[in-house]
C-alpha cells in the first residue's frame, strides 16, 4: 500500500521542535537585550534647558563636584544645585550671557531650573551617595568621567545586576576619600592591598540580599 506522505515528512517533527527551541531563544534574548538598561538607559543624554557643560565647569576649570552637589557627602541624594550656586559665579561671570539668561530669569523669579534627571533609579531601589562616598567608592564609578562630557550621559547600566557585582567586590572602586571627585585619580601597583586595609578598616561589607536596595 502506497504511502499517504513522502518518506521526507517524518523529519518534520524534530525540525518543529528545532524551530520552536531557536525561536524560543532568539524571543528570549531579543527582551533580553533589548529590553535591558544597558539597550534602554546607557548613551541617555537629554538635551538641558541650559547647556551646562561638566567638561568646561569640572575638567577645564577644576570645580570640585561638591561645589554645586553640596550634599553628597552627607545625605542619600546628591542635590541638584539651585540657581543660587550658579550665580554665586555668573552674577560677576558672564552676566550679559543670552545662553545664560534662563538662570537669570529663575534667579529673578524664584522659580526653580526644570532640569532633566540622567541618571534615575526606579522608586523601588534605595541608593544613599553618602554611603557610598564615604566608603571611598568615586563618583566616577556610577558616573564615568564627567570631566569629559559636554552633555552628561549615562555610561553606566545601574541595574541590580551591575549594583551587585561591586557589592560582591567593591575593591577596585575603592580611593582614599581625599581623592574621591578627582576624575585623573588611577590606582597605584600597591591598590589591591590598600582596598584590603579600608575595607578591614571600615568594616565595608556591601549587603547583597534584597533588603539591601529594596526598603
Amino acid at each position: 500500500m502506497a504511502q499517504i506522505f513522502p518518506e521526507w515528512t517524518n523529519k518534520l517533527p524534530l525540525v518543529n521542535i528545532i524551530a520552536i527551541l531557536l525561536l524560543g531563544i532568539g524571543v528570549v534574548g531579543f527582551f533580553w537585550y533589548f529590553g535591558s538598561t544597558k539597550y534602554t538607559d546607557v548613551g541617555y543624554r537629554p538635551t538641558q534647558p541650559i547647556p551646562y557643560s561638566h567638561k568646561l565647569h569640572a575638567g577645564d576649570l577644576g570645580l570640585d563636584c561638591r561645589y554645586c552637589h553640596v550634599s553628597v557627602e552627607l545625605s542619600p541624594v546628591a542635590v541638584v544645585p539651585p540657581t543660587q550656586t550658579c550665580m554665586n559665579c555668573h552674577s560677576m561671570i558672564l552676566p550679559e550671557s543670552q545662553k545664560l539668561l534662563p538662570v537669570r530669569e529663575s534667579w529673578a523669579s524664584g522659580e526653580t531650573i526644570k532640569w532633566i534627571r540622567v541618571h534615575n533609579l526606579p522608586d523601588y531601589a534605595y541608593f544613599n551617595h553618602s554611603a557610598h562616598i564615604n566608603a571611598g567608592v568615586s563618583c566616577i564609578s556610577c558616573h564615568g568621567n564627567l570631566t569629559r562630557m559636554i552633555k552628561v550621559m549615562q555610561v553606566e547600566r545601574l541595574s541590580m545586576s551591575w549594583c551587585l557585582d561591586c557589592h560582591r567586590d567593591p575593591a577596585p572602586h575603592l580611593r582614599p576619600i581625599e581623592e574621591i571627585t578627582n576624575m585623573r585619580w588611577l590606582p597605584g601597583d600597591d591598590h589591591s592591598e590598600f582596598a584590603e586595609r579600608i575595607i578591614e578598616e571600615k568594616n565595608i561589607s556591601p549587603p547583597e540580599d534584597c533588603s539591601g536596595c529594596h526598603r
